[in-house]
């Protein structure tokens, strides 16, 4: 991931990107997760290249994604920490373990902390319903995650 690419480089590289994948079925998904793993988010000048290699309005690859919430439309901290949101969770007390995350952090969902350490993440299905609430740090699942666990998480992210 190349976070200070110029805005050329981001033109060259999401246009290798879109072409290679834009002979697939229902491309625009795969499309945007390549670009999101290579640049770390979704650039903005991207949306209207990718409009016009798929033959789509800006406004339909915008939709999109804005209604995925694993599209950034900045680049993430250094770690990012998901929190399920999801019934189950919620349930079994998730809804005090966001607060004691946005308390700690200092931050609310869809932020990234000042140090650019941590980004704050709604997830809503983690799969991990009988050891609820979940947590998942940087592609690591946790459960019955409680507010303790969760302080030793963001400290370990922290650190």
């Amino acid at each position: 991931m190349n976070m200070r690419m110029s805005a050329g480089g981001f033109t060259e590289r999401s246009l290798e990107i879109i072409r290679d994948l834009k002979h697939l079925e229902g491309p625009m998904l795969p499309i945007l997760h390549a670009i999101q793993d290579e640049f770390g988010y979704v650039p903005e000048d991207v949306k209207p290249l990718i409009a016009s290699e798929l033959n789509l309005s800006r406004a339909e690859v915008h939709g999109v994604v804005s209604f995925y919430h694993d599209f950034r439309a900045a680049p993430a901290g250094r770690h990012v920490l998901k929190l399920c949101r999801a019934e189950a969770c919620q349930a079994m007390g998730s809804d005090q373990v966001a607060d004691r995350a946005r308390q700690l952090l200092g931050i609310d969902f869809h932020q990234t902390t000042l140090d650019g350490a941590v980004t704050l993440e709604p997830v809503f299905c983690l799969g991990l319903c009988a050891c609820a609430p979940a947590a998942m740090l940087d592609g690591e699942v946790h459960g019955r995650v409680d507010e303790h666990s969760l302080a030793e998480m963001i400290s370990e992210a922290r650190a």
